[in-house]
């Protein structure tokens, strides 16, 4: 099993990004610039509105730089979302440039 979120980019303009679609489900997700990297790693709970359908569709009015995105429906989606964190400072040494600083936040050594 890859830590990395390995789903294929949705473009944020065209099918099959259309944010109707998107389940209303609990999970994680990652906003991407047009080069692939990842801008912003979000997530769904039990008290978002909509689901990821929700805040995936807030996220991207939050983030006009963002041309694409991805995601993962879990429910274990507070310790999905740490360690997709983790992973993305662990292999680019600091946090998503939209993400806020987490004091706290484990360390992880993906082999």
């Amino acid at each position: 099993m890859s830590l990395t979120l390995d789903k294929p980019w949705r473009s944020r303009r065209e099918p099959p990004g259309d944010l109707d679609a998107l389940p209303g489900h609990m999970g994680v997700f990652e906003l991407g610039d047009a080069a692939g990297g990842v801008l912003f790693v979000g997530y769904a709970g039990g008290r978002s509105r909509f689901g990821l359908r929700g805040e995936i569709a807030a996220a991207l009015e939050r983030l006009p730089a963002a041309t694409a995105f991805r995601y993962e429906v879990t429910t274990s989606y507070l310790t999905r979302y740490q360690e997709l964190l983790m992973v993305h400072r662990a292999a680019t040494g600091e946090l998503p440039p939209d993400n806020a600083p987490m004091p706290g936040l484990g360390r992880l050594s993906p082999g």
